[in-house]
């Protein structure tokens, strides 16, 4: 296993966790972490549990994900939390910044999980 993409994998899901605990019980936080942490750490996330999965199916624990299953998913979050949940769900806002941070954490991810040991 890759362990410095485990161990992004157990910051990220740390760090959300936190930021929506906080949230939760009204902790003031920064905008940039209130309003953009959680969408930049979202896909890696994502992106990890899909690749363990993966490996775990195919048995072939040297899988990794194409630069293009990777912006698929990138593409679909941003589709869908930035265009069609906001016209129909009040929780949602369109926001251009989003999209840009889904991205660069999907290339994050591609990174990540081509370093080596």
């Amino acid at each position: 296993m890759n362990k410095t993409l485990f161990y992004y994998f157990i910051f990220s899901l740390f760090t959300g966790t936190s930021i929506y605990v906080l949230q939760y019980f009204s902790v003031p936080l920064p905008r940039v972490i209130r309003f953009y942490l959680n969408d930049f750490l979202i896909i890696p996330i994502i992106l990890f549990i899909c690749l363990q999965f993966l490996k775990w199916s195919k048995n072939n624990v040297h899988y990794t994900l194409n630069l293009s299953i990777i912006l698929y998913l990138c593409f679909l979050y941003s589709l869908l939390f930035e265009y069609f949940f906001p016209k129909y769900l009040a929780r949602y806002t369109k926001d251009f910044v989003d999209v840009i941070l889904y991205f660069a954490s999907g290339f994050l991810f591609y990174y990540l999980q081509k370093t080596k040991k």
